[in-house]
């Protein structure tokens, strides 16, 4: 009799235990049709050497990159002691105390993005990087030609400049300066559970964190935040539902000047989204709950159940 019982329980666990490796191995195909993990290295990043890449990095947190030296890269998108290539703060101070207008994105693998800046106007990592240090806001240098002047003026640049770009004459330019960060960036790639998970290992996320993902795919999240970075791409209407409350800053309208473009934004990454607040390019939400409920609400007209919300926070995190 016991063993007879003991077998009906044993059978009982082992037939839970395929249900529920079937419900995260079905989770997992659904996963497919809209994530992927990421790639193991950066586009554009096969003939970076490390020493272009230890150049970079060096250019990243030097503040003789700004007019006063006080400003460096790393101060708006902060890598030290686990942060997540921002900041933390609804809008950054620059080199000389005045406050951005729009949220620091994150740099953490930010050249899988199709485009950079909330607004796209940078092409790459590249021209990304060059935008900063001449924004009278930001690290506020004059023109090209003074930070060329600025960083030649320094030794061990020069020696590190005339190795890297040996090809190059002059080796310091303005743009072999930001090729050299864009190289660290494209180092800057986060790989992670989710990763695991999306490469067939199903144990990779709890039970809530796929709870999670299932709530994320059946919100509809997807239309807009998918691809290995869950975002990053696409560029939208903020308030495709209902108007986002803040309508000083028109997104790409500012740019573009068409009326098609008024508050259209990238759809931000949501890799590392966690550790990134506060939200949406102005800063104004610092509760990922609360981007969760107003995201949904804006731009899909979904008032999500607090169940659904706190599944869809565990999924992010």
């Amino acid at each position: 009799m016991t063993r007879f019982f003991w077998m009906i329980a044993a059978g009982m666990f082992l037939t839970g235990t395929l249900f529920a490796a079937t419900d995260a191995e079905r989770l997992l195909r659904r996963a497919n049709r809209y994530f992927e993990p990421l790639p193991e290295i950066m586009p554009g990043a096969e003939k970076d050497t490390a020493e272009k890449i230890a150049l970079g990095e060096k250019l990243f947190f030097d503040v003789r990159l700004s007019v006063n030296n006080q400003q460096s890269c790393a101060s708006c998108h902060r890598l030290e002691n686990g942060a997540a290539g921002v900041d933390n703060l609804p809008v950054s101070p620059g080199a000389k105390g005045d406050q951005g207008t729009r949220n620091s994105p994150s740099v953490l693998n930010a050249g899988l993005q199709r485009r950079q800046f909330w607004d796209g106007r940078a092409e790459n990592l590249v021209e990304q990087a060059k935008g900063p240090i001449l924004n009278p806001i930001e690290m506020a240098m004059p023109d090209e030609q003074a930070v060329v002047s600025k960083i030649s003026g320094i030794e061990e640049y020069r020696t590190a400049f005339s190795q890297v770009f040996s090809d190059s004459r002059p080796a310091i330019t303005y743009h072999n300066i930001a090729e050299a960060i864009a190289a660290f960036e494209r180092t800057l790639l986060t790989p992670s559970r989710f990763d695991d998970f999306m490469h067939g290992d199903t144990s990779a996320l709890s039970e809530a964190e796929q709870r999670g993902m299932a709530s994320f795919i059946k919100a509809n999240c997807v239309s807009c935040h998918d691809g290995p970075l869950l975002g990053g791409v696409a560029f939208e209407k903020l308030g495709q539902k209902a108007p986002y409350g803040n309508q000083k800053d028109l997104g790409m309208y500012d740019l573009t000047k068409s009326d098609a473009d008024r508050m259209v934004f990238k759809v931000s990454q949501l890799r590392n989204v966690a550790l990134t607040g506060p939200y949406f390019h102005d800063g104004s939400i610092s509760s990922l709950d609360e981007a969760i409920r107003q995201m949904a609400t804006l731009q899909l007209g979904v008032e999500l159940a607090n169940e659904e919300v706190a599944d869809i926070r565990q999924f992010l995190h």
